[in-house]
């Protein structure tokens, strides 16, 4: 067990190397981060001075060590657009993006494995075609659209969303959460069902499938 573990970490860190090779060798092609960050009235001078203390005039690959060594200690450099640290806006987002992964994935399954359940018990019903169509659809169309056809009929045409913000949110030390808010849950529900959407229908599609092969036998 200590050994398939150790080998899946091994692989996890080889995949996030070469996704972070792929997309520093893209961003090399959207334009020049020191134009955007002084802007189009620099001087040739003042390009070079930012592009050595960022250290840009180096070659491709003693970039992309770099970037590398500092994202390891947790520093992934300045934003351009916004002045101060990525490693501060991370944070400053981190618990909401953590909470609103943690309602989506109770959701999905609160609500897909009692769906997978009966869909398997009464695999002939009509019900039971309607979940499989459900889960067809969820596994078939992508999250962001789904997302964007929420919004426009819950938010914007019945109103009865919110369509951004987190709502009011309670300070726990250097924590903040929507979860002990009404309007909290007010904000979470419509991001939290389009990511449950996806992972509901697999798993009501996985326990379907077990529970067809477990009721073949003669034991459970």
């Amino acid at each position: 067990m200590l050994a398939f573990i150790l080998r899946r970490l091994a692989q996890a860190a080889l995949v996030m190397l070469a996704v972070a090779f792929v997309a520093f060798m893209l961003f090399q092609y959207v334009g020049d981060p020191v134009v955007q960050f002084l802007g189009q009235d620099a001087t040739p001078e003042q390009v070079a001075a930012v592009r050595a203390e960022l250290g840009l005039d180096q070659p491709f690959f003693v970039q992309f060590w770099q970037f590398v060594v500092h994202a390891v200690q947790g520093n992934f450099g300045m934003s351009i657009h916004q002045g101060v640290p990525v490693a501060r806006l991370i944070a400053e987002r981190f618990p909401a993006t953590l909470e609103l992964a943690l309602v989506a994935a109770g959701l999905a399954l609160l609500v897909g494995i009692p769906m997978g359940v009966y869909a398997a018990l009464r695999r002939g019903s009509f019900l039971a075609q309607v979940f499989m169509t459900i889960s067809l659809l969820g596994v078939s169309l992508p999250t962001f659209l789904i997302g964007i056809v929420l919004i426009l009929v819950f938010a914007v045409h019945l109103g009865w969303f919110p369509s951004f913000g987190r709502g009011e949110v309670t300070h726990l030390g250097g924590w903040t959460t929507g979860l002990l808010t009404a309007k909290g849950w007010h904000h979470l529900v419509l991001p939290a069902v389009t990511l449950a959407i996806f992972q509901l229908t697999l798993i009501m599609r996985l326990v379907r499938a077990e529970m067809l092969e477990v009721l073949r036998t003669d034991y459970i």
